[in-house]
């Protein structure tokens, strides 16, 4: 079987790849296509691949291409992991916002609004190619905004979309590592919301008794947890939220901090991605790449560790994967039709009642040969349903925005999203985007 990586050139490619030769008997995966514009990238990538798959026989094959209807045509399953605009894109989201006195993060705020503004056409694109050349295929979505990227491409995929994310994922396993529990033994993980807007609410063992309130009443323990440190009223809460919650919940403090440090994150991975491609041409692709890897762990959301005192980032190489662990259990469930629980961006389908069925919702879902069904969950705590409410309906104006080339719906979304509001405010921020990122010359 073909799996396509669109995207193919982008940095964390070999993470999917190294996932994918130790058990990519259990997926069936025999050749891997990886796709990308840019052919200094996509070498450079190919190259690193080429190493990791050195010392193992049968290892699958890696092809190359800059055709999107090569690289589709006779895929199984297809990874979608491109980055509209690219990393210039990113450093223009951040700077435009943080001009005007805003957030600018790659998808929370005015950043992510203009990046779901590029994103959402050109997935869209894609969507259409996958369902002309590949109709069969199952699209595992990893480009950002990744639920509003996922809905949007449900319009043309249905269900045979599946979005992933690894904050939720490593969320939880902290939490079951803390309360000494195994995931064997867990009947219910109560978390939802929409990607990077979501809550870890209830814990319950096999008997069905919630752990999760006695954690959060025991403050020695939950500050051996990153979000116990990052956060500091969970008791009140009564949940423990995805880290991305952190800008939020502290908005001026997150604000300050990344306005006080040396540079945005956007232009931070730029400038090392361009000194790491280059490191990988001249001399040893993997080490030149797996130090580049790791420094950008470990630099992750530094300015609110920082800002919260949380300490360093915890980066264990011995614990679950990431995001191409979960993209190869879901890869492994789909293809083997052997169930897997985990949280994944879907259609929501009735699981959180203050949203519609197509809007996709971050929660867990049981995954097999039909797809991935969303699993039932307690109703989100009171004190996040206008937050969601509020973020969708952001969400909802992006897509109308990119359908009708309006500027109005790009206003009226930075305008409905919390962390900008303001009208005249939103106006400005438009029409900087649309100045500086040629991708959003269609709005008028």
């Amino acid at each position: 079987m073909r799996l396509t990586i669109l995207g193919g050139g982008g940095f964390r490619v070999p993470l999917v790849y190294k996932a994918l030769l130790a058990d990519h008997r259990n997926t069936g995966i025999t050749e891997v296509a990886l796709h990308d514009v840019d052919p200094v990238r996509l070498t450079g990538i190919g190259r690193v691949l080429a190493a990791l798959a050195r010392d193992v026989p049968d290892a699958p094959a890696v092809v190359t291409t800059t055709d999107l209807d090569a690289a589709l045509t006779g895929a199984a399953f297809v990874f979608c992991a491109i980055r509209a605009g690219g990393l210039r894109g990113r450093v223009v989201d951040e700077r435009v916002a943080l001009a005007a006195g805003v957030l600018g993060q790659e998808t929370v705020g005015a950043g992510g609004i203009a990046y779901g503004l590029r994103s959402v056409p050109e997935s869209l694109r894609i969507a259409e190619r996958v369902a002309r050349l590949a109709p069969d295929a199952w699209l595992i979505n990893f480009t950002n905004p990744a639920g509003l990227v996922t809905e949007a491409m449900s319009g043309r995929l249905g269900d045979r979309v599946i979005g992933i994310c690894d904050s939720p994922a490593g969320l939880v396993d902290r939490v079951l590592r803390t309360l000494r529990l195994s995931p064997s033994a867990v009947r219910r993980i109560d978390y939802a919301g929409l990607n990077h807007l979501g809550w870890l609410y209830g814990v319950h063992d096999a008997e069905g008794r919630d752990l999760l309130p006695g954690l959060l009443a025991d403050t020695e323990r939950l500050q051996t947890i990153e979000e116990g440190r990052l956060f500091g009223n969970l008791p009140e809460l009564g949940a423990i939220p995805n880290e991305y919650l952190h800008y939020y919940y502290d908005p001026a403090g997150t604000l300050a901090a990344v306005r006080d440090a040396p540079q945005t994150r956007g232009a931070f991975l730029r400038e090392q991605q361009e000194r790491c491609y280059h490191e990988m041409a001249a001399g040893d692709p993997l080490e030149a790449w797996l130090a580049a890897w790791r420094e950008r762990e470990a630099t992750y959301m530094a300015e609110n560790r920082e800002l919260a005192g949380a300490g360093e980032r915890e980066h264990d190489e011995s614990r679950p994967a990431g995001y191409e662990g979960v993209a190869l259990a879901v890869m492994r469930a789909l293809a083997r039709d052997e169930p897997a629980t985990l949280i994944l961006n879907v259609r929501n389908r009735g699981t959180l009642e203050i949203l519609d069925d197509d809007a996709v919702v971050e929660v867990p879902c049981t995954v097999g040969a039909k797809g991935a069904v969303p699993l039932p969950v307690a109703p989100l705590p009171g004190h996040a349903v206008g937050l969601v409410r509020a973020v969708k309906a952001t969400d909802r104006l992006i897509l109308e925005a990119v359908a009708t080339g309006s500027r109005a719906a790009a206003v009226r979304a930075m305008t409905t999203h919390p962390l900008v509001g303001d009208p005249a405010l939103a106006e400005r921020l438009v029409d900087a985007y649309r100045a500086e990122l040629p991708e959003l010359a269609y709005l008028s």
